[in-house]
């Protein structure tokens, strides 16, 4: 058996070093990935490895269609087309004071080539750019942003009664009212169900293939924790953290710093069944699961037994009130869950989004706030 896998490992090393020589960064963790997918899947069949790699070797969108080519002359022996030289460039430059739509201007580059240069407010390039490319001074830009997301709209109703204009009727405040006009019910009084919000439970992985994501969804669950809401905090990795105390400091950097000496298993392996069943076992049976919005924040890429992942998926989805799954990788043009831990999850998710960006994560916190009145439309249970 070792003799029949030398062959593929060699082949997924020499293809993650022709990737880094085309300027993708294919690093050594992404080629281990790459050779753990290759692992689980069909070596035989080309959708198999060109998926596999795709997911675990591409971290940008602009190394797409060079990936498609390196494939080609890669595994199928194809060769590269000589590209027609572009007429002009496109450069993108950055303007604080640009708050206007973008502006298109034409130029004239040292070879006489006409070049466009365009224009766009900070925030909106910050909004649509893929996390994987942001650089630090970005960061801290994503932090105010993301401090004025608003997950605290998840409605739930409670048997507690407030007093109202109509609804049902307070026979009690009532006789208490009539004793002060001489024992006649002149008003009556009414009340109806309060209503409060519903927990939010985060579920973040920090598994190597997330490194990518896996830090910015952990400021974007900071960012929920210290906004007041009733959230709860999770990593998932080899074993299950806690830190929803760590992340309760309103410092992003020093939330930043506690969470991480709290999590010991930073960029390791993923087992999503084993941690999934962990968090029910220990916390989600015994109430902070029940009638909650759980998000699960992850790739799907897991090391352990997808059995033991869709069984805990389904206990889950029966105590949570929705399950909302954010994949980062979701956003690849033409992806495909073909990872076996996401394609064993998704039966058992309520919502399948994308996290890569600041917009993607608006629809999150959108799709968050508006569970409770969706369900409830859908004719699901209060």
């Amino acid at each position: 058996m070792p003799q029949q896998k030398a062959p593929v490992l060699q082949a997924a090393v020499a293809f993650g070093r022709l990737l880094r020589r085309a300027g993708i960064a294919a690093g050594p963790d992404r080629v281990v990935e790459f050779t753990r997918a290759l692992e689980e899947l069909d070596v035989t069949r080309r959708e198999d490895v060109y998926w596999a790699g795709r997911l675990t070797l591409c971290s940008r969108r602009e190394d797409l269609d060079l990936y498609d080519k390196l494939f080609r002359v890669f595994w199928e022996g194809a060769g590269l087309t000589q590209a027609r030289k572009p007429k002009m460039r496109v450069s993108i430059s950055l303007s604080e004071d640009s708050v206007q739509p973008p502006k298109k201007t034409a130029e004239k580059n040292d070879q006489g080539e006409e070049m466009v240069r365009l224009r766009y407010s900070p925030v909106d390039v910050l909004r649509k750019k893929d996390f994987a490319l942001y650089t630090p001074e970005e960061f801290a830009e994503l932090h105010k942003l993301m401090a004025n997301l608003d997950l605290s709209g998840t409605p739930r109703r409670s048997r507690r009664l407030d007093p109202a204009p109509r609804g049902r009727h307070d026979p009690r405040m009532t006789l208490r009212g009539a004793l002060r006009t001489g024992g006649e019910p002149l008003r009556h009084r009414f009340r109806k169900p309060r209503s409060r919000p519903r927990r939010l439970v985060l579920l973040c992985d920090i598994s190597g293939s997330m490194a990518p994501y896996s830090r910015t969804l952990i400021r974007f669950m900071h960012a929920g924790v210290v906004s007041g809401v009733q959230l709860e905090a999770f990593v998932l990795g080899t074993r299950l953290t806690r830190i929803t105390r760590e992340l309760t400091s309103r410092d992003p950097d020093r939330a930043m710093k506690e969470a991480s000496e709290a999590i010991r298993d930073w960029s390791g392996g993923t087992r999503l069944g084993d941690t999934v069943k962990e968090f029910v076992d220990r916390w989600g049976q015994r109430g902070m699961a029940r009638g909650s919005v759980v998000v699960i924040l992850s790739d799907g890429w897991d090391r352990g037994d997808v059995e033991v992942l869709a069984e805990q998926m389904m206990r889950l989805h029966r105590l949570a009130y929705k399950v909302i799954w954010v994949n980062p990788l979701k956003a690849a043009p033409g992806y495909q869950p073909l990872a076996r831990g996401m394609a064993a999850a998704l039966p058992h998710v309520d919502v399948f989004l994308s996290g890569h960006n600041f917009e993607s994560l608006e629809k999150l916190a959108r799709t968050i706030t508006g569970a409770a009145s969706e369900k409830q439309r859908g004719g699901g249970p209060g």
